[in-house]
């Protein structure tokens, strides 16, 4: 067995962390702008997410520079804590489409919306954020921003202007989740850009090094449309916003002037800064500080989310998950209530990619629950013993995007699949690391020979909860099929899922699809995240939806 270092055990060090912490949280308003409203914030990333247009970092990039920077066509609906997150409108106030060409969507755009640069918001800009990621000849076009979209919305191909207000988007072929697809393309200022193009040095005439170095100035003084605006970025240090007072929905101009992100991987490290006062909020507080925090007078919220925390197996060859009966026993070996007790009941158990109740979830036959005896037998007809255990290498990372507790949580799972004849080994590697890895697959060598590999994911649309993982259409390096799953009957499935344009047909298509993924187990699935953070009682209006997601934009500040 090797286990991994938790981060629990190197508590002794949050406050030499929080110390050297000080001179990069401290934010000093001159003069009279003491009054202003700033709202600072710890990560749980280890780095700023990128903020050129297309985030990185996982969600946590989407959450902290993508939906307060920019705005997408379509956006999820944040509002409430109640109920499901939807999809609602966003720069685009209408779509449909087209009855006889069902690759073709045309996409009605909200008038009168600009940039912060003050350049107006168009199908010309449209049209200009899809090819700088899907164009390789279009001038704009950035390698860097490609893998963290183009694997999000796999069949869009095209964007045509049809007027100042309307765009055609052209499919590869019918595709009715593409309207949630669109929710992670980011509408960036082509004006902004083109600023800082015509400044690059008039010696870099090689066209892709004049974009790539126009991108990285973008990054700098990025524009986008979104509630907030940048006003300072010190990459692994810190990101400042502040409020739009221009922002065209009315009922999301900010309340706060200024936002401060801090990336702070360290869950010790974040509490230490939370209770001396140095961030007002933080991701994914350290559990056995809980009671310590609220004690502190901090209000810590959680809620269901369609967020999944899994082990994604590999199906490459001579990979020892290749017989179901292990990947189903390993499914059957892990102590899920023992799991939470230890997050200090911030987790839900995972009997699914999603759960009963959902309209995805189809009745598998195959039951996800703890159950080590049954476990244990099915390993022994595969031929492993206490005395002959399967040996498995799982890819983890420390900390990052909706990881949870990723170093303790996985050591718990080492400890529950002993029981059950599976010797476990972890390769550690940075989040954003593993992230990319996630991309590039398992047969790759950045995989380091491990055969699963632990990226949590959020499940809110058909695509991200389950095309992506068992399409042989999304196999690496098109999108995040990263064990190389797949055969002729799931892709009939998501076929027949995909080419369901009424809501009706398309659920019952995508329960029978959800319902045989837990039967054949591709994933150890393990947790769905309920997103704990705490943040400081002066933060007002914060609504933890049932979402990966947050608004900033409606909050306030005493």
């Amino acid at each position: 067995m090797n286990p991994i270092t938790s981060p629990l055990a190197t508590g002794l060090k949050a406050a030499a962390s929080a110390t050297a912490l000080a001179a990069l949280t401290v934010f000093t308003l001159p003069g009279a702008a003491h009054a202003e409203k700033v709202l600072r914030i710890g990560m749980t990333a280890a780095d700023v997410p990128r903020t050129l247009g297309q985030p990185d970092q996982g969600f946590e990039g989407n959450r902290f520079t993508g939906i307060p920077l920019y705005d997408s066509l379509t956006e999820w609906d944040l509002s409430k804590n109640n109920g499901p997150s939807l999809l609602i409108p966003g720069l685009a106030t209408e779509w449909k489409v087209d009855a006889k060409d069902k690759t073709k969507w045309i996409f009605k755009l909200r008038p009168g919306v600009t940039f912060h640069d003050g350049s107006p918001f168009n199908a010309d800009a449209v049209v200009w954020n899809v090819n700088k990621v899907l164009d390789k000849s279009a001038r704009q076009f950035d390698p860097s921003q490609v893998g963290v979209t183009v694997s999000r919305m796999p069949t869009l191909r095209a964007a045509r202007k049809i007027d100042d207000l309307t765009v055609e988007l052209t499919t590869s072929e019918p595709d009715s989740f593409l309207p949630y697809n669109l929710t992670n393309l980011f509408m960036a200022s082509p004006a902004q850009w083109e600023k800082k193009f015509a400044a690059v040095p008039a010696s870099v005439t090689e066209p892709v090094e004049r974009a790539k170095q126009a991108w990285v100035a973008f990054a700098a003084d990025a524009s986008g449309t979104g509630p907030f605006r940048m006003t300072r970025f010190v990459p692994r240090e810190r990101l400042e916003l502040a409020r739009n007072a221009h922002y065209w929905d009315g009922k999301r101009l900010p309340k706060i002037d200024k936002v401060v992100m801090l990336p702070m991987p360290e869950a010790n490290a974040r509490t230490a800064a939370l209770l001396s006062g140095q961030v007002d909020w933080i991701e994914a507080p350290a559990p056995d500080a809980i009671a310590q925090i609220k004690s502190r007078g901090f209000e810590v919220y959680a809620n269901q989310q369609p967020h999944v925390w899994p082990w994604q197996l590999s199906f490459a060859p001579g990979s020892p998950w290749l017989d179901k009966r292990v990947r189903q026993a390993a499914n059957l070996c892990v102590n899920r209530s023992g799991l939470k007790t230890l997050l200090g009941g911030y987790m839900a158990d995972a009997t699914g990619i999603v759960e009963p109740g959902n309209p995805w979830w189809g009745n598998p036959s195959f039951h996800i629950k703890y159950d080590p005896a049954a476990a244990r037998k099915l390993m022994q007809e595969a031929g492993y013993t206490a005395a002959k255990p399967v040996k498995v290498k799982v890819q983890v990372s420390a900390s990052g995007s909706g990881q949870m507790q990723p170093l303790p949580m996985n050591e718990y799972i080492q400890q529950n699949l002993k029981e059950c004849f599976f010797d476990v080994d972890f390769d550690v590697v940075e989040w954003n690391t593993l992230f990319t890895n996630w991309r590039i697959g398992a047969k790759d060598a950045s995989a380091h020979g491990a055969n699963a590999i632990n990226v949590s994911f959020a499940a809110m649309d058909p695509f991200f909860a389950m095309v992506r993982f068992v399409s042989t259409k999304t196999q690496p390096p098109v999108s995040n099929n990263w064990g190389f799953f797949g055969n002729a009957e799931f892709d009939k499935l998501i076929e027949t899922a995909r080419t369901s344009f009424d809501a009706k047909g398309r659920d019952t298509a995508l329960a029978r699809l959800h319902a045989r993924i837990v039967e054949e187990a591709p994933f150890v699935l393990i947790a769905h995240d309920v997103g704990p953070r705490a943040i400081s009682k002066k933060v007002k209006g914060v609504v933890q939806p049932q979402s990966w997601f947050i608004d900033l934009a409606t909050m306030s500040m005493d």
